[in-house]
This record gives C-alpha cells, structure tokens and sequence, in this order.
C-alpha cells in the first residue's frame, strides 16, 4: 500500500474538522440548514488556509444522501465519490491550465443544463480553483449562467488574488475571506496530529514549525512530514531550526534586546554566527519585523500583549521590552526593517544590507523623539525652584558705601568740564553689542554735564540674557540625555536659559 502523505491523511472530512476559520464553517452550515444557499460562492484567502477543503467538505454537504445537510455522513455513495474525486455530479476544475474562453464552454457551459446523477445527490457543483487565471473572455462567457444559473447548479470559486477576479464576477458571488491559521491553532494541530501517528515531538520543534508555516496548515503539516523523515518518530527544536534554516525564538528575541539596547557590538557578533551556521537572512528579516511589530502594537497599547498572535513566553518577553523603549523607536525600527525586506532578495551581498540596517536599528533605538524631549522639559520645569529677580549688584553692598558711592558720583557729575567726556562707567551699551568705531577729534561732540546721562545703580543690569538663572547649573542642563538628543538632532546649541 502507497504512502499517504500527513497533508492528504490528515485533511478535514466535516466541518468540525476545519481549524481556524470559524467564521466560514458558520455561515456555510446555517445557510444549509436555513435552506438559504446562493447560486455561487467566492472562497478569498492565502494558500493551505482550507479553500480546497471546505469547497468539498460543502459539496458533500449538498449531495448526501441525508442531505442538504451541514453534517455529511462520509460513508453515502455521494460522498465517497466526492472524497475520492470521482463524482459526477462535483467538476474541479483548475483555473491557472484551464484558463481559456473554449476551455470556460468545454468543461462549464456545455454541461450546464444536464441534470445531475440522482445515485449521487441532487446538486451539480463547479468548483474552480485559482479562477483570478481566467482570461477576461473566459470570466465574460461564465457572467450570464453565473447570474441565472439552474436551480441545481452551484458554482465554488477560490483564489489567493481576490483583486484579479473582475468585479461583475464577485458581484455574483457570495466571498469569504479565509484568514492565516493562528500560531497557537497551527500547534494544537499538528500535536494532535504527532500524538495520533506515535511521534514525540518538542512543543519548541511544533511552535519552530509554525511560524515556519506563516499561517498555512498545508505548509505545517508537509513540514511535519519532512521533519519526520529526517529524525523519525522524535524531534527536537534544533532538528527543525537546521532543516529549514530557521532561527529559534530565543535567538530572535536576543538580537531585538541588543537592537533595543544599542549593543551594536552583539548584534554584529549574533549576526556572524547566524550567517556562518547558514542560517536564513531574509527569513530573519521576516522575524525581526514581525517580532518589532508585536512590540510596537505592545506598546501603543500599554503593555497589553493579549491581542497578539504569541505564546504566553513571548507575551513576557514583549511587555519586558515595551518596558524599555518607545513607540517611536519601535516604528522607526519597524519602517527600516521593512525597507531592507524589500531590497534583500535583489541583493548580491545579504549580509552587508541587513548588518548595515540593524546598526541603523540600533542607533533609532537610542533616539529620543520630539515629544518626549518636550515632555521631559516641562517635567524638569515643572520640578525646577522658581528662578529668582535678579538683583543689582550695588543691592548686594552695605548701605552706608551705597549712600557714599552715589554721593560720590553725584558730586562728580556736577563738576564735569565741557572738554570732558562720558566716562566708561556711565556709559551703558547692550550686552554683545559692537563698539562704536573711534571717533576723530574733530568729530567728537561736545558733551556739557546737563547732557550727560545719569545713570542709577537700580538701572544697571547685572545678569546677562545669555546667564543661567540662579540655582541652574548650565553644565548639568547640557549633559541631560535629552538636552543631548535634541542638539544632536537639530543641530543645535544652547543660547539662552530661561
């Protein structure tokens, strides 16, 4: 007896059976029972999410024997023709090698209005696999028997490129969007699956599987059967990670802590090891951008990690970092990651690209955006003693020189000749003003003493605009990590401290 592979083996039979996509199951058995099932149906969705399966599993529901019925018995004549691909009444018809006009009258149009074989149910299913590949010539031949089809007729259409399909198609057709298969989903899956064929597998080697599987059940399970092949009926993580070239979780998680940390030096040297066990870089990337993304949606919602498709370990690990970065580091790392993704697999040297972009990873970590600077500031304003009136210099002199010093000056002032000029002292120009250019004798005005200006020592300015207020210390504003970021930033300096 042929081997039957796990893919094959283990396909759903019922729609009990299916796994992740509640939300299809649902509606198609209440349109069943409720008698209410449209002419065509449009199944939408990535590959190995199930299309397949529950065109079938939906065909068999029509034509059993006890049916319609959303429980197919699976032991009637309809069904096990339709299992076994040999009904009648149920046409697969592949849409990428059958995509032409003639191909659309041969193997639809032309059988149309035959009635179905009584032995094996009451209803004639087309389903057709990849239809976004038919010829516009071919979707227009299908338009009018689609729209007004015979009662006994139901058409299944499936696509993973639901865009490609001309929109007087989809108008016909009732869509289902098929979503990727959760992570938690995928491993309670294939752990059954290993339980019922005798293999001991790690819950690490299931959870590596998994994410290799990027949603697609399919994929899991013909990994789990290669996987099975190379080690027998045990598996390890590292059995797993060596096979397909993939990184583990830990190593992942590592290398966004140094990210994060801006530990340029480990990220460099886990990057070389990586590279030098043959590990896959692109496939890294796609790790890296997905574990900053759950970081990013982590920290936006405040630590809150319940949302996202994770293991409970990776939900800790995820608020631990959120702990220790902000959202816009994260974005930035998030955007730059992208940007490499999308020019690593026409690069002749991967490992140049994705080193040079988690340096720049590494050094957004540390960045400090505008927001937070402000806020920061007017934290440390707010927590700041309030600065007091400056207060003159001659103030801060005994009373008795003040009342001698001034009757001094005005002693002074009223003895001035008319050759003698405004002394230095009495002369009040702004701070960081030029001087005036030197004056030629003959140039120079006659100052009498009624002209020249008084000036009181209140009215004498003793702290510049440039100075620290009191009880700011200059050097210590300078050497916030803040202060820094935002003069490295912009290109700034300190003029002025208020």
């Amino acid at each position: 007896m042929s081997y039957e592979v796990i893919a094959r083996k283990w396909r759903p039979q019922t729609f009990e059976d299916v796994v992740g996509q509640d939300h299809v199951v649902r509606t198609l058995r209440n349109a069943i029972e409720s008698r209410r099932i449209a002419q065509a149906y449009l199944f939408a969705g990535p590959r190995g999410t199930g299309k397949t399966t529950l065109a079938r599993i939906f065909a068999k529901a029509l034509n059993c024997e006890k049916g319609p019925t959303p429980h197919p018995c699976g032991t009637c004549a309809a069904c096990k023709a339709i299992m076994g691909g040999s009904s009648f009444n149920v046409l697969e018809i592949d849409g990428a090698s059958s995509n032409k006009v003639e191909d659309v009258q041969e193997k639809i149009l032309s059988s149309v209005n035959q009635l179905p074989v009584a032995s094996e149910g009451g209803f004639r299913v087309y389903y057709v696999d990849e239809v976004h590949m038919l010829s516009t010539a071919a979707f227009n031949a299908l338009l009018k028997t689609l729209e007004e089809p015979p009662p006994y007729v139901k058409f299944i259409f499936a696509t993973t490129e639901p865009d490609k399909v001309i929109g007087t198609i989809q108008s016909r057709c009732q869509r289902f969007d098929l979503r990727k298969i959760s992570q938690a989903d995928l491993v309670g899956q294939l752990g059954k699956i290993c339980k019922a064929e005798g293999v001991d597998a790690a819950p690490d080697a299931l959870l590596a599987i998994a994410r290799g599987a990027d949603g697609g059940m399919r994929d899991a399970e013909s990994a789990l059967d290669q996987i099975i092949a190379f080690t027998g009926k045990k598996i390890s993580e590292e059995d797993v990670l060596g096979v397909f070239g993939l990184v583990s979780r830990a190593i992942v998680e590592d290398l966004a802590d140094a990210v994060l940390a801006g530990d340029i030096v480990r990220v460099l040297n886990r990057l070389d090891g990586l590279d030098k066990a043959g590990k896959d870089l692109r496939r890294l990337v796609a790790e890296l951008i997905d574990h900053f993304r759950n970081l990013l949606v982590c920290i936006e919602l405040g630590g809150d990690a319940s949302n996202l498709d994770v293991t409970e370990a990776q939900r800790a690990t995820l608020r631990a970092q959120a702990g220790r970065s902000t959202a816009s580091a994260a974005l930035a790392i998030v955007e730059e990651l992208i940007k490499l993704d999308g020019t690593l697999r026409l690069a002749l040297s991967q490992r140049t690209l994705v080193e040079t972009a988690l340096i720049r990873c590494a050094r957004a970590s540390k960045l400090v955006d505008l927001e937070t600077i402000l806020k920061k500031i007017a934290a440390l304003e707010a927590g700041a003693p309030a600065p007091a009136a400056p207060v003159p210099a001659a103030a801060a002199a005994p009373a008795a020189e003040r009342t001698k010093d001034e009757g001094r000056r005005t002693k002074d002032e009223g003895q001035g000749t008319k050759d003698e000029g405004p002394r230095a002292k009495d002369v009040v120009e702004p701070w960081g003003a030029p001087p005036p250019p030197a004056a030629r004798p003959s140039d120079r005005p006659t100052v009498r003493p009624s002209d020249r200006p008084t000036v009181r020592p209140s009215d004498r300015p003793t702290v510049r605009p440039s100075d620290p207020p009191p009880g700011i210390d200059i050097e210590q504003v300078r050497n916030r990590p803040e202060v820094k970021a935002a003069l490295e930033t912009f290109g700034g300096r300190i003029a002025d401290i208020r």
